[in-house]
């Protein structure tokens, strides 16, 4: 499945979008920058990871420029996850590529550990021994109500 970039003007051409010069994943999609370009349609791009954690890893980007998922559309994440569902399944029927199981991972803001500030899926080819790990320590033991509490506080900020 091959997926070919509309570039012939209109909404959602290259010219309509939301770009940061200064981006490097933005200048992957304008071609200023070089990629290994997996797969490519009119609203995502997928790539190789330049610094892999395994063989195989690769990202898919929106072609716009969203430093975090609050700006994307609904649709251009929906679309993202759903490239990335496509392509792990690619994963593992690559012979060549070692896929046992297939982390797929957002962080959303340098906090979380993102360290382009272009919104991006990454999917990491996994298998027992692989050497990549993620470590967490719990910081926060709730008490009593303090879940509900919290449920609250983020429903009450919730806007549709």
């Amino acid at each position: 499945m091959s997926r070919q970039l509309r570039r012939n003007g209109g909404d959602g051409s290259l010219a309509d979008m939301n770009t940061d010069p200064s981006c490097i994943f933005c200048k992957i999609v304008a071609g200023e920058a070089p990629a290994a370009i997996v797969a490519e349609d009119e609203v995502t791009l997928a790539f190789m990871d330049i610094n892999p954690l395994t063989p195989g890893h690769l990202l898919v980007i929106p072609r716009e420029h969203h430093e975090s998922i609050a700006t994307i559309r609904g649709s251009v994440l929906s679309h993202m996850v759903l490239i990335g569902q496509w392509l792990a399944a690619a994963l593992r029927a690559s012979p060549e590529i070692r896929t046992e199981g297939i982390n797929l991972y957002l962080a959303d803001g340098s906090a979380a550990g993102q360290e382009v500030p272009h919104s991006h899926l990454h999917l990491v080819p996994r298998w027992p021994g692989d050497g990549f790990r993620i470590r967490a320590e719990r910081t926060w033991s709730p008490g009593p109500g303090d879940l509900e509490e919290m449920a609250a506080q983020i429903r009450d900020a919730a806007t549709d």
